[in-house]
């Protein structure tokens, strides 16, 4: 299948449909893979990786993905290009779409990234930005999937940051028909239009109450309180001690809920220790779904 979207850049970009078939497709890719090895969907294919900033999952997951199914990922820091020289990006567009079949890139500045499509050929992947993460909601909504085997109607409760996954989460969530309950200091809400545009087509809830948030809730999600992006330490005072996910607070969940963190994290800060190790943890399960998600996405977007 090939989507009607040459870039993904916020998921908003993808039909519900089509989302629902980018996660029934990682899954599938999943299976093949443990049974023995995928087909090379992307033979002769090449990706063309730009990273402004450190990764591990974005970038192993890529290339690796891109290697199981036959094609070819080349890895580029700003260093590595002309952009550290001054090259327009314009430039730098139009010069890699005559080379490489699809662009990820991974940077600080969104708009960077629709410049970027704007003046490329080929189709561009926000690997992670100021505003969005699109690829880590793909993982996180197939890990939900495999675990409660449904989507539509459960409860996500994001707890702390309404930063660039959560504004994604909200689109996952419109997508999947998941309601989402977002607990926040007042002024780290996720972004307001992203909300509106949701609640078209799901519940979303923002409060800044983590208990009511959690409550009964059948997926609890947190990510860091400072990041690439906000590096101030004086931020986490805002979120310390009551946004922190700790037993605790698990137990307002459902008995069967799963915890979830895109990674890195920061132990004993967003999360104890005693949640991100314990029986209702899936976080390492989620890690590797970026691999099986990105295969999917590749090959919805690139495969001939």
């Amino acid at each position: 299948m090939k989507l009607k979207t040459k870039n993904l850049l916020t998921l908003s970009e993808l039909s519900q449909k089509e989302f629902s078939q980018l996660i029934d497709f990682s899954i599938k890719l999943k299976k093949e893979l443990k049974a023995g090895g995928n087909k090379p969907l992307l033979k002769n294919k090449t990706l063309t990786m730009i990273f402004q900033k450190p990764s591990t999952r974005t970038r192993v997951s890529f290339e690796v993905g891109m290697f199981q199914l036959g094609g070819k990922a080349i890895n580029l820091s700003s260093n590595d290009m002309q952009l550290s020289r001054g090259e327009s990006i314009e430039d730098t567009a139009r010069t890699l779409s005559r080379y490489t079949d699809c662009i990820m890139a991974r940077v600080y500045d969104h708009g960077l990234l629709e410049n970027l499509c704007e003046h490329s050929s080929v189709p561009v992947i926000n690997g992670l930005s100021d505003s969005f993460h699109p690829c880590q909601i793909l993982a996180d909504v197939m890990t939900i999937k495999e675990k409660k085997k449904k989507l539509e109607g459960l409860k996500i409760a994001w707890v702390g940051d309404g930063n660039n996954v959560c504004n994604s989460m909200v689109y996952g969530c419109a997508l999947s028909k998941m309601k989402m309950s977002i607990a926040t200091p007042k002024g780290f809400e996720p972004k307001l239009d992203v909300v509106k545009d949701a609640k078209k087509f799901t519940d979303i809830e923002i409060t800044i109450d983590p208990i009511k948030t959690v409550k009964d809730a059948d997926v609890v999600v947190t990510d860091t309180f400072t990041s690439i992006h906000n590096r101030d330490p004086k931020r986490t005072k805002k979120f310390l001690p009551k946004y922190q996910v700790n037993s605790k607070l698990m137990k307002y969940a459902k008995k069967n809920a799963i915890f979830m963190h895109c990674l890195p994290a920061k132990r004993g800060s967003e999360v104890t220790s005693s949640v991100i190790d314990g029986p209702q943890s899936v976080i390492w399960d989620e890690a590797e779904n970026r691999l099986h998600t990105q295969k999917a996405l590749l090959a919805f977007l690139i495969r001939a």
